[in-house]
This record gives C-alpha cells, structure tokens and sequence, in this order.
C-alpha cells in the first residue's frame, strides 16, 4: 500500500496523539514491532519528526500495512469499539484518495482496495461549513466557564489577541493562537470536573487501563471527551478536530511538508469555533456539574 503525504501524515497524528499519546520510547517501541532496531536516548527527534520518518521508510511496503494493523487493533480498544470506529472512520476520509479503506470485522482488521475515491464531505446530522459560519452564539468569556481565575484570566486575554489578529488579517496566528486556547479551555474544563472527563468512555487509557493524567491528553482526547459528555454539539466536534489539524503547523517543517497555505478563511472557521465551544460549555455546564 502505498499512501499520500496527507495520508501519512494523519497516520502520524493517530500514532503519536490520536488513538492514545505516545512518548518518545513509546514510539521506539512501537515501530520496533515493524523490524526497526532503535533505542531512545540523547539526541532523538522531535516525535513527529520520528515518525515521519519511519513512515517514509516504510511506506509502499507491507510493513506500512502492518503498522495500520497493529495501530488499528481492537485489542487495544477494549471497550471502546465506538472510538475505534470513530478513528477508522476518519483515517478512511484520508485513504479513500489513495483508493484504499480500512474494514473491521469484529476483531479482524483488513483493506479494501477501492475502484474510486470514495468522498462524502458532509456526514449525517452535521452543518455544512457555510452553515456553521452562519451560526450565531452569545457572547461567552472564559470566566463563565467556572475555570481557575488566573487561567481564566489569560484565555480571555487570548481570545482578545486572537481578535486583533483576525481583524489584521494575519491568518497563521490566529489558527495558531485558537488552537491553543481551546486546549486551554478544554484542559482548565478538566481540572475543574475531573469526576465527568475521568469517567466519560472516550477518555484516553495508559496501556494498563488506566485514564491518564489531564496533562498528557491530546487535543484530540479532550475534543472527543467533550462531544461524548455533551458539552459541545456535534458540528463543533467536527470543526474542532479541523482547527486542531490546523494547529499542528506551528511547526515550520510540518507546514512546509503538507504545502499548508493560511488563509483568512481558514482563520474564520477557527475563530468560529472557539466562539462556538464557549457558547455550548456555558450552556451544558449543568450536565457535568450535577
């Protein structure tokens, strides 16, 4: 199987973050299962870096099918089927451009190879883009949200430099700035109910079980943990995943290497849903706080 550069690097992101966080001798681990000799120590990469670059190596021979296998194994989504589901689902958006999709049966993870794309942008119950963007919402700040002052305080402080920058029209920075505040949020969200994100299915899990410490959660954890516990609706959820896709091109070489040009349009739809999380926590804060 051979796989685009947008394919792999979603590949990336659900190794290194998606399906469950990885470390740096976590990945060493991981992808010495595929025939790699490699030890961590000084001088390693960046994860992402590592990665890619197994990723690249691998890429085109039955090893990168095997890698989607091992990645994709229900044995390591003991109750949560649905999650699995969720990533595969969403890993085929990606594959269907290189005419391959990802089935499971049960417990059996396999591929089909595709006679065409297969390309269905808007799933069931979601708003299309321009209709997300038409949506309007009350003006929430963080402070609503219940979350530690001092935290509280700099994620409105935030909010306001990501404004400035949209009306400079200076796109990059205000992807870069949103992603980072809807972390924030979300993570001050869990610090202050970690009864409701601790016990909610979508929670990420060590290799023992175990829900992880918040501050190891991705944001794609936190996006997924509150959809399921409902305090966002669903096309929030799923532009949502879209800025922190977005988010990821902090990094220069991972702009370079997708060919990710901002712009202000782009930006919208980030601002967009950072206004929109904010107006639905505030209005579902009920279900978690009972």
């Amino acid at each position: 199987m051979i796989l685009s550069n947008q394919s792999l690097i979603k590949l990336r992101l659900l190794i290194n973050e998606e399906t469950t966080y990885r470390s740096g001798p976590e990945l060493v681990q991981f992808f010495n299962q595929l025939g790699f000799q490699d030890s961590y120590g000084q001088g390693f990469p960046s994860r992402w870096q590592y990665t890619d670059e197994k990723l690249s190596k691998i890429n085109g021979s039955p090893k990168i099918d095997k890698c989607i296998t091992i990645l994709l194994s229900p044995a390591n989504f003991i109750e949560k089927a649905a999650e699995l589901d969720r990533h595969i689902a969403e890993f085929n958006k990606y594959l269907s451009f290189d005419k391959w999709k990802v089935l499971r049966n049960g417990a059996e993870i396999t591929f089909k190879r595709l006679e065409k794309v297969e390309y269905d942008e808007a799933g069931p119950s979601s708003r299309s883009e321009d209709e997300f963007l038409q949506r309007e919402f009350a003006n929430v700040t963080v402070k609503e949200l219940g979350l530690e002052s001092v935290v509280a305080e700099i994620l409105q402080k935030r909010i306001k430099e990501i404004e400035k920058c949209y009306a400079a029209k200076s796109p990059l920075a205000v992807i870069l700035l949103a992603g980072s505040t809807l972390e924030g949020v979300l993570l001050g969200l869990a610090n202050s109910h970690p009864k409701a994100f601790n016990s909610s299915s979508a929670s990420p899990k060590d290799k023992y079980g175990k829900v992880m410490q918040f501050h190891r959660w991705s944001l794609a954890n936190q996006i997924e943990v509150a959809q399921e516990i409902g305090l966002i609706q669903y096309d929030t959820y799923k532009f949502s995943h879209t800025l922190r896709e977005f988010r990821n091109y902090i990094h220069p070489f991972e702009q370079m290497s997708s060919g990710f040009s901002p712009r202000e349009h782009t930006a919208k739809i980030c601002l967009q849903v950072l206004r929109a999380t904010l107006a639905e926590i505030h209005e579902n804060l009920d279900k978690i706080n009972t």
